[in-house]
């Protein structure tokens, strides 16, 4: 055992965390906790997040210069989609240009964590680590690991989620391994970056086709009158074969509705046409127009139309107890209400605020005035702080999209 891999295991190693986002900075709050010393590193964190940051330890910088003096560097930039569902790994680009330039000597060990299309870390990373004169052996280590937060109260922590790693050559595994085995209860070891990108992409593609069967099949039993939401408590009933999915307006966050797209992207190149996955991506986005529709139907049961009329939305946030509202679908919502006349408020614990379009939005509260000010109530998150009795006395008609009223 030489001395570097004896600094990651003893946890006297320096790391370098670049993106401090929702991947970036629980990993580097588990590294600090683990013993570590780290320095986060983020070129667009407004004063108010660094401040947040900052208070709970981590030091952080928009310099690439104290890489000079790291063992490991850990990258959690954005992957987004442009262009046709095209992939946009310009962050991951930068970031390797700004780790090489700063190496000065030794070794050190890059992992990327940024989800992204089996290859990327073979075909975009190594290549411009190469450029700059780094090389695999030699100092340089480079591994994919791809993350797994899960954000919400509740939800699993970040220390007990196992993690994946595979290395561009066996040392490199070995010891992204051994580090992250320092962080988390356990380590998948897998042969190359490519099975754990594909892995990452597996894990979420699986749930955007699944959800995009339970919405599917819950438009048919709409049509039908028969329970989507007992149908599915009645299969989960099954201990075996069957993993229960619930229909709502849609998908949102940054990992099921765009890593579908990394793959079927890639795929293209190979002349393989991924048509299930393809499919499921827009069953999940047609969601929203129906959503729409059924605020439609239920105004016209009472004999009022969606223009003119007051539309209340509960919850924004692409998923309970969070404040996150990328691709949310009720965006997608406030859009088209909007543009058929309604006027809309929207209630949200998490989101105070939020801009379509050059229209502001801010969270009201959800109060007796308020419910009985609406002609429509549309229930998008099922945000667990929600007053269920105040939503259930309404006397406006409710479309309820997560069952909370279990109506």
């Amino acid at each position: 055992m030489d001395a570097f891999e004896k600094r990651i295991i003893n946890c006297s190693a320096r790391i370098a965390v670049i993106g401090l986002g929702y991947v970036g900075f629980p990993l580097a709050q588990r590294a600090s906790f683990a013993g570590y010393e780290v320095i986060g590193i983020d070129k667009y964190l407004s004063e108010e997040r660094r401040g947040e940051i900052e208070s709970a330890g981590i030091a952080t910088t928009e310099s690439f210069a104290p890489l000079a003096g790291c063992d490991v560097a850990l990258i959690c930039v954005p992957t987004p989609l442009i262009n046709s569902q095209q992939p946009d790994i310009s962050f991951i680009t930068d970031v390797a240009g700004n780790i090489a330039s700063h190496f000065v000597s030794g070794e050190l060990l890059v992992v990327l964590e940024s989800t992204s299309f089996p290859g990327t870390t073979r075909e975009v990373l190594l290549p411009v680590l190469q450029e700059a004169g780094m090389r695999l052996g030699q100092g340089l280590y480079l591994a994919y690991a791809p993350e797994r937060v899960d954000p919400g109260e509740g939800r699993a922590s970040y220390a007990e989620i196992p993690r994946i790693v595979g290395g561009i050559d066996e040392e490199s595994g070995r010891l992204a391994a051994v580090f992250y085995e320092k962080l988390v209860p356990s380590v998948a070891l897998v042969s190359t970056p490519e099975v754990a990108e594909m892995a990452k992409l597996l894990e979420n593609i699986f749930r955007a086709v699944n959800i995009a069967l339970v919405n599917e099949l819950s438009l048919l039993c709409r049509r039908m009158k028969i329970d989507i939401w007992e149908v599915v408590e009645a299969a989960a009933t099954k201990p075996f074969g069957f993993m229960s999915f619930k229909p709502g307006p849609g998908i949102g966050g940054h990992c099921i509705p765009i890593d579908p797209f990394f793959l079927a992207w890639r795929a293209k190149q190979y002349d393989f046409y991924p048509e299930f996955i393809e499919l499921a991506g827009k069953v999940n986005k047609s969601m929203p127009f129906h959503v729409a529709q059924w605020v439609a139907e239920a105004l016209s049961s009472v004999g009022k139309s969606t223009n003119g009329s007051t539309v209340l939305l509960v919850g924004v946030a692409y998923k309970e107890d969070v404040a996150d509202m990328r691709e949310s679908p009720s965006l997608k919502v406030i859009q088209l209400l909007t543009e058929h006349g309604a006027d809309i408020s929207y209630h949200d614990p998490f989101v105070r605020r939020l801009e379509i379009e050059g229209m502001e939005y801010k969270s009201v509260p959800l109060d007796r005035t308020i419910i009985e000010e609406a002609d429509c109530i549309v229930i998008l998150t099922a945000h667990s702080s929600l007053d269920l009795e105040l939503l259930e006395s309404a006397k406006a008609p409710v479309v309820d999209t997560r069952n909370l009223l279990k109506r």
